[in-house]
């Protein structure tokens, strides 16, 4: 398959200016200020069938359209670089890697909305990334690709480098906003949304790193070869990054619909040690657990991972072969989001410290019988009742660990020990 969003990070140098207008860099952002309005990018990238790689999966150009032509307000782009769901870290390789995609993504989609002035928000820990970043903005200018009356278009844009402080709730594109405005990194409630009130409020875009990236290639190459990848709902090409019991983790970039067991098994090298795969989290760590058994005719896309009890999420693609405890990993998990619940509403603020405390117990030989359906309980109360995504990333991977292993917890509370090593 030929590589979209992976085709430079293996050139040597691929995060130097130089070797990126090589390869064809920056062409697809003159042409645009040369010859596309920005209308007419943006029907270009809904016509590709291009959607947000951050989780979410909405329609890019239609994310753009909703964005008020004749606001008298400013308008502003903010690449999403907060990568924080654990398992993944698929655009930290892009950003130490081809940072110049990103940049020029994000100029795009700038231009597209009539903005003059965007922001990438980095998390604070990929503090080399950052540095890539800040030199490769720094050629950008220099080159006059960024500025004031950028090539002798009359159009002006400054992009700014914001590192956050390391807050998994920032990810989420209004707490990161309020973070960018200076404020503790709460999300917001929606309606408004960002398009018409978001930063400092004013109409703004946010995107995710993937997503920003792949729009030089469509721009470069048209809508309609990006739309013949993939499936009829899920277009284009899509990152994964693999991590656990697998024998080559990475980051791997495949076409959407591609098998997942033939993904793991053929691509990725199986599972080592004369394991078996147990369970695979495909999205991330907020996304629910499949068994080995849930995976045979399950695709990477949207619709086929959501029809299978899952989701795409960010394709954080976390592998457990058969001698994973799960309630360890159950608890694991839940312990992360109690950790980084902002504590802004209280189903999440409370309900994620009870679920933490109950899968502690359990794994500490103390659970009761009654302790299983409590969390479903509990979880159940979470969903849907939350400002931000955060209470659902807590609840989903809870409910689903017990639903899909429920015989284990069992066990382990029968035992009052792990039996599954």
């Amino acid at each position: 398959m030929e590589k979209l969003l992976l085709r430079n990070i293996e050139v040597k140098d691929s995060h130097t200016l130089a070797v990126y207008r090589s390869r064809g860099g920056y062409q697809a952002w003159q042409k645009a200020l040369q010859e596309i309005p920005p209308q007419q990018l943006i029907e270009e990238i809904k016509a590709s069938g291009l959607r947000g790689r951050g989780g979410a999966g909405f329609p890019t150009g239609m994310k753009w359209s909703f964005v008020p032509k004749d606001s008298p307000k400013p308008k502003y782009v903010v690449c999403n670089a907060d990568e924080s769901e654990p398992g993944t870290f698929k655009d930290r390789v892009l950003i130490e890697r081809d940072p110049h995609a990103i940049i020029e993504g994000t100029m795009m989609a700038a231009y597209a909305i009539r903005s003059h002035t965007a922001f990438i928000y980095i998390r604070g820990e990929l503090v080399f990334g950052a540095r890539v970043l800040e030199h490769a903005i720094e050629e950008t200018y220099q080159a006059g690709y960024l500025g004031k009356n950028i090539l002798g278009s009359g159009y002006d844009l400054d992009l700014v480098l914001h590192r956050g402080a390391g807050a998994y709730i920032c990810g989420e594109e209004t707490g990161l906003l309020s973070s960018l405005e200076g404020g503790k990194g709460w999300p917001k409630v929606k309606p408004p949304f960002p398009a018409t009130h978001g930063l400092f409020g004013c109409p703004t875009v946010v995107n995710n790193v993937e997503t920003l990236a792949a729009i030089p290639w469509i721009m470069t190459h048209g809508a309609a070869k990006y739309a013949a990848m993939g499936t009829e709902k899920s277009k284009g090409t899509k990152l994964f990054s693999v991590s656990g019991h697998i024998r080559s983790p990475g980051v791997y970039e495949v076409e959407m619909g591609y098998p997942l067991k033939r993904f793991l098994e053929e691509d990725c090298g199986g599972v080592p040690n004369g394991r078996k795969l147990k369970g695979v989290i495909p999205g991330g760590s907020s996304m629910p657990v499949l068994r080995a058994d849930e995976i045979d005719e399950v695709r990477l896309d949207y619709e086929s991972l959501q029809n299978a009890g899952s989701m795409l999420g960010s394709g954080g693609m976390i592998v457990m072969d058969d001698s994973t405890c799960m309630v360890r990993a159950a608890w694991n998990v839940a312990r992360f989001y109690a950790h980084e619940s902002c504590g802004q509403c209280t189903p999440c603020r409370e309900g994620c410290h009870w679920m933490e405390k109950i899968f502690r117990r359990i794994e500490n030989g103390e659970g009761r019988n009654e302790d299983l359906d409590l969390v479903l309980s509990v979880s159940g109360n979470i969903m849907g009742n939350t400002i931000c995504p955060l209470g659902d990333a807590a609840a989903m991977p809870a409910a689903a660990f017990i639903k899909k292993f429920r015989p284990e917890f069992e066990e382990h509370i029968a035992q009052k020990r792990c039996v599954a090593a």
